[in-house]
């Protein structure tokens, strides 16, 4: 008695770990945006990394997006990325006050 309530534990535990593992895969289905390789300009979950953003620091106070990039701006057809919400709703007050100069 005691074997068989063991396997329905662990076959409980496989089933709960197996249908977590599937729910997750299956956001990642539904939202191909939350991966690094394709993020899209209207789903704030998008992942960026410092090589896809148009800029190395951080365009309102100077931080460089290579040590993280917290929130992400698009203008004129280019991304930018900034350390901060903060900082990103500083940019979009005034975008032309922090773009660089031509």
């Amino acid at each position: 008695m005691k074997k068989i309530n063991f396997v329905i534990i662990i076959a409980f535990l496989v089933a709960s770990c197996t249908s977590s593992s599937d729910k997750d895969n299956n956001q990642k289905a539904e939202n191909p945006a939350t991966a690094a390789s394709a993020p899209h300009a209207n789903d704030s979950s998008a992942i960026y990394t410092a090589k896809m953003v148009n800029n190395d620091k951080d365009l309102v106070c100077g931080m460089p997006v290579s040590a993280g990039i917290g929130d992400t701006a698009h203008y004129q057809g280019k991304v930018y990325g900034f350390c901060s919400k903060e900082c990103k709703d500083d940019f979009i007050k005034n975008p032309i006050a922090y773009l660089p100069k031509k």
